[in-house]
C-alpha cells in the first residue's frame, strides 16, 4: 500500500483521505486544524502557506494530492490559498527530500469564461473573467513547473452532505428562473473525491480533467425536478440576479466528463437526480 499526503483535509479532501484509509494506504492529511479528520488519518498541523509550520514530513511521500480551498472569496485569499499554499507545499516537499510519484490537484472550471451554453471540454480554450479562475489557472502552471508529474481536475459545483443549499432554497420558496437558458455543472463530493482516487493511481493518466457530472444541468428542468421531488411548487419568475441586469456573473456553459468516463472511472451519481434524490431520502 501507498503512503499518502493530502494538502487540504476539507470537504473533498477529508472524504477522500477516509476512502485511501478504507484501501488500506497510510494517509497524512495537512490542515491547521487537525481535530475534524477521519478517523485512521495521521495529521500534520500547519499552513501549507508557511511550509516552516508544518514540521517534518513523513518519510516516503510515494503520493500527494492539493485540495486547498481559499478562506473566503477575496482575491487575497485565493492567491494564499492556491498560489502560495501550492509553492508552500512544494517548498516543504523539496525541503524534506520527498518527490512524490505524482500530485493531483484540484482546480475549477471557473478557468473558463464561456457563459452562452457553450459545450467545454479539456481542449477548450480558457478564459477566465475574474481573478478565481485567473488564480487557478496560475496554480495549474505553477504545479506543472514543478516537474513533477501531475494531474488536475478542475471541478464542477460540489454538493452533498452539508451542502445543500440548493435544496434549502427549494424548499424555502427562494428558486426563481432566470430569463435566459442557464446552465449549471456539478459534482457530488463523493465522486469528486472518487474520480481523484481513481487518478492517483491510474496507470497512465492524462494531465487534465474535467470533473462533473454526466448532465450540465440547466435551471428550468433542475428545479422543476427539484420542486416535484420536493412537494413544493415549481419556482416561475426572474432571479434577483436578472432582474438587476447582472446575469451571466456565473457562467453558463456545458462541461463534458467524457474524458473521466474513458479513464475507467464509474460515477455514484451520474447526474443531479441521483445525487439529490439520496440528500432527499436522507431528509438533508
Amino acid at each position: 500500500m501507498a503512503q499518502v499526503v493530502i494538502a487540504g483535509c476539507g470537504y473533498v479532501g477529508n472524504a477522500l483521505a477516509g476512502k485511501l484509509v478504507d484501501d488500506g494506504h497510510e494517509v497524512f492529511g495537512v490542515r491547521r486544524d487537525a481535530s475534524n479528520l477521519t478517523a485512521g488519518i495521521e495529521s500534520i498541523s500547519g499552513d501549507v502557506a508557511e511550509p516552516a509550520s508544518l514540521g517534518p514530513a513523513p518519510q516516503r511521500v510515494e503520493y500527494a494530492v492539493f485540495a486547498v480551498g481559499a478562506d473566503d472569496g477575496t482575491e487575497q485569499a485565493y492567491r494564499k490559498a492556491y498560489l502560495d499554499g501550492l509553492a508552500g507545499f512544494l517548498e516543504w516537499l523539496g525541503n524534506e527530500g520527498q518527490r512524490p510519484r505524482r500530485i493531483v490537484m484540484t482546480s475549477s472550471t471557473s478557468v473558463y469564461g464561456q457563459r452562452r451554453g457553450e459545450p467545454i471540454d479539456e481542449d477548450s480554450p480558457t478564459h477566465p473573467t475574474q481573478f478565481r479562475g485567473e488564480t487557478m489557472l496560475a496554480s495549474e502552471g505553477l504545479l506543472a513547473a514543478s516537474g513533477i508529474q501531475s494531474v488536475v481536475v478542475r471541478l464542477g459545483g460540489i454538493y452533498g452532505p452539508g451542502r445543500t443549499s440548493l435544496l434549502e432554497r427549494a424548499r424555502a420558496g427562494k428558486l426563481r428562473l432566470r430569463a435566459a437558458q442557464h446552465f449549471t455543472n456539478r459534482i457530488h463530493r463523493d465522486d469528486a473525491a472518487g474520480l481523484i482516487r481513481h487518478l492517483l493511481f491510474h496507470p497512465s493518466p492524462q494531465a487534465l480533467y474535467l470533473g462533473v457530472d454526466d448532465e450540465p444541468a440547466e435551471d428550468g428542468p433542475l428545479y422543476s425536478w427539484l420542486a416535484k421531488e420536493l412537494g413544493v411548487p415549481e419556482p416561475c419568475g426572474e432571479d434577483e440576479e436578472t432582474s438587476a441586469g447582472v446575469r451571466g456573473v456565473v457562467g453558463s456553459k456545458r462541461c463534458s466528463n467524457r474524458r473521466a468516463r474513458e479513464s475507467g472511472y464509474v460515477f455514484r451519481y451520474p447526474t443531479f437526480r441521483e445525487g439529490y434524490g439520496e440528500l432527499i431520502r436522507s431528509g438533508l
